[in-house]
């Protein structure tokens, strides 16, 4: 588990941007946002892993079949580059995890006669709502 999140943060490539938001002028002067983008192709995921990646990702999966990381929510590019390595490791976290089996539910005989009563009485209001023959 911890050799593919190892393996996505060694493939990942960061470039630094100029941000929006806290900072003040500093903004416009320092390219604080981090850019990460990793190529899951590169990965060698298993195939359910893979789908679920790419579930998980969305929008932020391109066309290249790169996951687009931005992190611009700090005044350092420090900090936006952990939140950044911080974000990919927990969607790649949620993507290893196994989904659990939905278990069917079943209905006893009592409940499957109250259900058809049910379907019978709402099937009668609305054959009584047709033209009336006097």
């Amino acid at each position: 588990m911890t050799s593919i999140v190892e393996r996505a943060q060694s493939l990942a490539t960061e470039s630094f941007i100029a941000a929006s938001g806290p900072g003040g002028q500093n903004v416009n002067k320092v390219a604080t946002a981090v850019q990460l983008r990793v190529n899951i192709y590169q990965l060698g995921l298993p195939p359910a892993i893979f789908h679920r990646l790419k579930a998980l990702a969305g929008s932020r999966l391109n066309a290249a079949g790169e996951i687009v990381i931005d992190a611009r929510n700090h005044r350092t590019q420090e900090a936006n580059r952990r939140e950044a390595r911080d974000r990919l490791t927990d969607m790649i976290e949620a993507a290893l995890r196994e989904p659990k089996k939905r278990a069917k539910s079943r209905v006893n005989r009592v409940g499957k006669t109250k259900r058809l009563q049910a379907k019978k009485a709402r099937g009668q209001v609305k054959a009584n709502r047709g033209k009336v023959d006097w």
